[in-house]
């Protein structure tokens, strides 16, 4: 931790704007004012936006703006200037055709609004699955001080005296439907339990794990990650986010100064202990890219592979946030790996001091939600990362979710060309599949789907379920939600769409899977995979125009995080020219 603090007072940015007598900065303020702003508020304090992902369409969102008005209170309070203002939020339950799609177009909005207009420093109001990784890309892109203040889980579900996980509970019941154990109408009574008050999903999901990665790379102060959206405490910590904001702008405490190496690699072994979400793979990697830290797949592996996983939540678990809120939090699983020797204890955090000095004096109040080492749910946590001629840049697996006798396993590939294609078929009697089968589908990439939609947790077809068969290994080049379980085989890099491997397999070849050794392997020759692919040509078209051709043209693969080519780096925070 070398971060050394600015001088203050000084001259700020906003001051381009505000902090003169001329004619345009007359007509800056002037406008200003017709919102009953008095006039010493421009008198060079800093000006700190809030950067709001509310939306009604957003239902994990749709909070945010009454934590907004506490973030104002507590910048007012510490002497700045709060001005609230939207940008585009991805809602991940109803955007199609994937919320993922929409992320980096997110993340751009977020930048150019930044840039653009008289901030110093700027407050990212996050929740739901895509907004905190788009809107942490955004500020990294910028480099101006910034902090994410998360909406919260939302309490647990309950349904007939059982816990009801977010997600969780709805693929597990829709397998039971399918397999004749559970009724249509039970179905749709529990969905009154499913999400019964604000927030984001209630399990480790991508919600909740993104939540834990902004505190662990140190965007988000300590606690931030578990409190639920309906608990005081959530207000009390965007309070505290907005007293915070102002005190990092006259420090000059930058996301360039917490996205360090030591950063990611502490949120990858955090993403072990607490079983979190495969996504996180693919939105570290593209922040990592925005603030120039060469962060890989290899590094996913190396770091993660001897992590136990001791958080017991579901899907890997038994348990919901609110219980892991209740139990300490991530402070305390971030203090375990810190006496385990894992985690750079210097690591800069936007409180201004070293991750380990946050957590050295929390406690754990319940093991049996945040378990001993010696009672981990899987010794080896974290994010598998296979490769092989199936996956030559590689696929991930989440060991913590999956079947321990399927990690090592050899099958025949039932194919599915697409989504279309699976869900035509998949109910299908005749459908030639057993349980020792391997379920593929492809073009669900970054380009195929568009998007990288969530469809890899391919549900069983029902001949086999009805077998009382829980689980089948299943790859594909698309996600699946956070909420989801199984020995789930994602990611395949280069996806199907455009040329990888995967888009050659065919209904009985063999495939290899081999988690303990990293491998992940088509049992076809050589020779004949050379002929394949010479003889293919990609189904998916490019779009026409709009943002639709914008994200094929630009996108990247999976494995560097499928970011756009070009929003690679920073940009920094210049002032713009004036417009007038």
């Amino acid at each position: 931790m070398t971060f050394k603090k600015a001088s203050w007072p000084r001259k700020l940015r906003s001051t381009e704007w505000y902090g003169g007598t001329s004619r345009d900065h007359i007509y800056h303020r002037s406008w200003m004012k017709n919102q009953g702003l008095p006039a010493d508020l421009f008198d060079g304090r800093p000006v700190i936006g809030i950067c709001n992902t509310w939306s009604e369409l957003t239902p994990c969102n749709a909070h945010l703006r009454d934590l907004a008005q506490r973030v104002k209170h507590g910048i007012y309070e510490a002497g700045g200037l709060p001005v609230e203002f939207p940008v585009f939020s991805t809602g991940e339950s109803s955007l199609r055709p994937s919320a993922m799609m929409y992320r980096n177009l997110a993340s751009m909005d977020v930048e150019e609004a930044l840039r653009a207009n008289p901030l110093d420093g700027v407050v990212l109001m996050v929740g739901c699955d895509k907004t905190t990784p788009a809107l942490l890309m955004g500020a990294a892109s910028v480099d101006i001080p910034a902090i994410a203040v998360s909406g919260g889980p939302m309490l647990n579900g309950w349904f007939r005296g059982e816990r009801v996980g977010s997600g969780t509970a709805l693929w597990q019941m829709s397998e039971d439907v399918k397999a004749g154990n559970m009724s249509s109408d039970d179905f749709l009574e529990a969905e009154q339990a499913m999400s019964r008050s604000p927030g984001s999903c209630n399990t480790m999901g991508t919600a909740s794990t993104m939540a834990s990665m902004a505190e662990a790379l140190g965007m988000a102060l300590s606690g931030n990650a578990a409190i639920p959206a309906v608990d005081s405490r959530r207000r009390v910590m965007a309070h505290l986010t907005g007293r915070r904001i102002v005190d990092m702008v006259k420090d000059d405490l930058k996301p360039s100064d917490v996205l360090t190496r030591e950063a990611f690699e502490n949120a990858i072994r955090v993403n072990g202990a607490i079983g979190g979400s495969t996504n996180a793979v693919i939105h570290l990697l593209a922040l990592a890219g925005r603030v120039g830290v060469d962060l890989t797949l290899d590094d996913w592996d190396r770091l993660g592979r001897d992590i136990p996983t001791i958080v017991n939540l579901m899907p890997s678990g038994r348990y919901l946030m609110e219980e892991f809120f209740y139990a300490g939090g991530l402070p305390v699983v971030i203090r375990r790996l810190g006496e385990a020797g894992l985690l750079h204890r210097d690591a800069l955090t936007v409180s201004g001091r070293g991750v380990w000095n946050e957590v050295r004096e929390v406690k754990n109040w319940n093991e049996d939600v945040i378990l001993p080492v010696e009672r981990a749910l899987t010794g080896q946590g974290g994010i598998a990362v296979l490769k092989g001629n199936l996956a030559p840049q590689g696929a991930v697996l989440k060991p913590s979710a999956a079947s321990p006798h399927l990690l090592t396993h050899r099958g025949r590939a039932v194919v599915f060309e697409d989504i279309d294609d699976y869900k035509a078929r998949i109910n299908d009697d005749a459908l030639d599949v057993d349980e020792t089968c391997v379920m593929v589908m492809k073009n669900c990439g970054p380009r195929g789907y568009p998007g990288m939609a969530e469809v890899g947790n391919m549900g069983l077809p029902p001949k086999v379920l009805k077998k009382g068969i829980k689980d089948m290994v299943r790859i594909s080049d698309a996600r699946m939600s956070g909420t989801a379980y199984g020995t789930v085989i994602l990611h395949t890099s280069p996806e199907a769409a455009v040329g990888g491997p995967l888009a050659i397999v065919r209904s009985g070849d063999m495939i290899e899977i081999d988690v303990p050794g990293r491998r992940l392997h088509l049992d076809v020759p050589d020779e004949e995979i050379a002929s394949r692919l010479a003889r293919w040509q990609s189904p998916v078209k490019a779009p026409e125009s709009g943002y639709a051709r914008l994200f094929h043209t630009h996108v990247q693969g999976a494995d560097t995080g499928a970011d756009f080519d070009f929003l690679k780096g920073q940009r920094g925070k210049a002032v713009p020219r004036d417009s007038h």
